[in-house]
């Protein structure tokens, strides 16, 4: 996996900027959804939504999004077949580790007023790193893909 796609709102926006530096000295490729400016008017779903989309065409491809609180965001996301979401408002990164292992997230969304950019980082660091570990957690994870087939 070497490509991140990346979106967020307003309230992520710098957060969002500092991430995307970040990973591109980790030698990621990245695709920016926007926002690609401040402006406190703008709605995430312009934002998150085609990153989303984007994401479930290219398998081996993660999603983060950076936002005010990012619950919205993964409300949003996760409407959409084959967008696996998992939310992140700091504390353990425990958390980030078993989404991926036993969920297979495939976009973390955090808020930038609930992490600290440190946080941030650790826990995208555990979220790329982490293999879904396909035991028993396939058989849960396909049946929860076949929704709304």
């Amino acid at each position: 996996m070497k490509k991140i796609y990346l979106s967020g709102d307003h309230a992520g926006f710098e957060l969002k900027e500092k991430i995307k530096k970040f990973l591109e000295k980790k030698g990621f490729e990245i695709k920016d959804f926007g926002p690609y400016k401040y402006n406190k008017k703008d709605d995430y779903p312009d934002f998150v939504i085609p990153m989303a989309r984007a994401l479930v065409k290219d398998k081996n491809s993660r999603g983060i999004i950076i936002a005010g609180n990012g619950e919205g965001e993964a409300i949003a996301t996760n409407k959409i077949k084959g967008v696996r979401t998992a939310l992140y408002h700091g504390g353990k990164v425990k958390i980030v580790e078993v989404s991926r292992s036993h969920d297979n997230s495939n976009i973390l969304s955090f808020g930038s007023r609930f992490v600290t950019e440190s946080e941030a980082k650790k826990a995208i660091n555990i979220f790329l790193k982490t293999k879904f570990d396909k035991g028993r957690h396939k058989r849960r994870v396909d049946k929860v893909d076949k929704l709304g087939s």
